[in-house]
């Protein structure tokens, strides 16, 4: 009963301090946004705005696909790559590590070019830039170039994937250079926190380890595990090659036919490999104490959506609802974000960014933040209180800008040839096809308050929490108290959102 009671006391407590926080008088007029778009969700026509030739695709007999888009630009420049359906969460039992390995080893040299030199060389005689990069599901190699030299490009490409020497001298001293990268990132702690937050929803998936890998893996991975990673994942029906700008379909396609003729035909996709070892979302925590830190980092979790998912769109809207801030933009105050404005007028925090991360059978939704320690209670219980808000209160206007900020945030992800290549080459992976975006933006104006709340409902209320902290995080609630605060405890949530009614 004395505990009932002091639960009461606090709630009672709690509820004029979130009032405040979430409908201070600074807030911006609630017809601001709707100067630019209608309340109501409807398939608007941006058919003005997208005169772009369509992505075109093509399958080859051995099932590898080719997608071109052309894309206007005084620049005559082109951007071509090969995407692999193939990422760190493919890698087998001890040998994690070994796509990212493989991404550096690439480039060390071929049969018919001998020498990592010979190949820098090579591109910078073109005017060039070969870059590649590994994440968890896919790796990406790709070059851009002037649009004369897309056959030349495609040439390397195919060379370093189908032909690669792994000389042992340049294995060795490629573990140093992986091993000084690891260093570097360990010093940027957003990427930390993210390895972390894979690790407490993921435990003892590969899906929850690192892109690098441990040092140990670094240290042993060897000739043979790279040769039988590339034999087993880049598959001609898991490749995909991409061009974008100044291009010609049918000549890439052809010239695609010409090269890319040494990648196995296995029929086994990647849906196949996820299916027989699907993620589990585990709802643990990383919890690592450092006094000597100046500020704390926090990232919160849900479990998200998969790429397919039907509510993935309403996800990536809730993202934007929540938003994102920094206290030295100095715009908390005036930010459509009700969740921004709090923290800013608590002075809770020195940084807040939502995430909503897509894998192929599960997702990451949450909230990414840096505040001082002693705010770290406050800021916990504004976090959870405007998760729960998502599913019992919206408002049109909320969902009006945060419509209108994602569709403006997906355009400027394409700006360029190096982004439409990726953006399609990503998609062709993902969806099996490139999503116009006159209809991912007819999607996206189709989200309306009820489908946030159905999709807070489904992702939020009664789920289980994954957590990852760093440095003075002794002010910081268990993680037992952040799951109860999910709880769809239905009286005390009315009575606290009607105060804002």
């Amino acid at each position: 009963m004395a505990a009932a009671a002091a639960a009461a006391r606090s709630r009672r407590r709690l509820l004029p301090y979130f009032h405040r926080l979430l409908h201070s008088a600074a807030a911006p007029s609630p017809n601001r946004f709707l100067r630019h778009a209608s309340p109501a969700p409807r398939a608007a026509d941006h058919a003005p705005f997208f005169r772009l030739p369509a992505a075109r695709v093509s399958t080859l007999p051995t099932g590898l696909r080719v997608v071109t888009q052309a894309y206007p630009a005084a620049t005559r420049m082109a951007s071509v790559g090969v995407w692999v359906d193939a990422g760190s969460r493919f890698e087998l039992p001890g040998t994690n590590g070994t796509a990212h390995f493989l991404e550096h080893m690439a480039f060390k040299g071929t049969q018919r070019r001998p020498t990592a030199h010979a190949l820098e060389v090579e591109i910078e005689d073109m005017g060039a830039r070969l870059n590649a990069y590994t994440s968890r599901e896919q790796t990406t190699f790709f070059a851009d170039v002037q649009g004369r030299d897309v056959p030349a490009a495609l040439d390397v490409l195919s060379d370093i994937l189908q032909h690669p020497r792994f000389p042992q001298q340049a294995i060795q001293r490629e573990r140093g250079v992986i091993l000084r990268e690891m260093e570097e990132v360990q010093g940027m702690m957003e990427e930390v926190i993210f390895d972390h937050l894979h690790t407490a929803a993921f435990r003892d998936h590969p899906l929850g380890d690192t892109i690098l890998g441990p040092k140990e893996n670094i240290q042993s991975i060897s000739k043979n595990d790279l040769q039988q990673y590339i034999s087993t994942h880049y598959t001609c029906p898991r490749t995909v090659v991409s061009a974008a700008g100044d291009v010609d379909h049918d000549e890439v396609v052809d010239k695609v036919k010409e090269l890319f003729t040494g990648f196995s035909t296995d029929p086994t996709t990647a849906d196949q490999l996820v299916e027989a070892n699907p993620a589990v979302f585990t709802g643990s925590e990383v919890r690592i104490e450092d006094a000597e830190m100046p500020l704390a980092h926090l990232a919160i979790a849900f479990k998200g959506s998969s790429w397919t998912d039907p509510r993935s769109i309403p996800l990536m809207v809730t993202q934007s609802i929540l938003g994102s801030w920094n206290r030295s933009i100095g715009v908390g105050n005036c930010s459509g974000s009700s969740l921004a404005r709090g923290i800013s007028n608590g002075e809770l925090a020195e940084s807040l960014m939502a995430f909503n991360t897509n894998y192929r059978d599960t997702g990451l939704f949450g909230i990414y933040t840096t505040a001082p320690p002693d705010a770290l209670h406050d800021l916990s219980r504004l976090i959870m209180e405007e998760f729960r808000r998502l599913a019992f209160r919206v408002s049109e206007t909320e969902v009006v800008r945060a419509r209108n900020q994602l569709k403006s945030s997906l355009l400027l992800h394409i700006d360029g040839s190096t982004a439409v290549s990726e953006n399609n080459g990503r998609q062709m992976l993902t969806y099996g096809r490139v999503m116009p975006f006159l209809e991912l933006f007819a999607r996206i104006d189709a989200v309306d308050c009820a489908a946030i709340m159905e999709t807070a409902k489904d992702f939020i209320v009664d789920k289980d929490v994954a957590l990852a902290a760093v440095g003075p995080v002794s002010n910081l609630p268990e993680l037992s108290w952040f799951r109860s605060q999910t709880s769809s405890d239905e009286k005390f949530t009315a009575k606290l959102f009607s105060l804002g009614a």
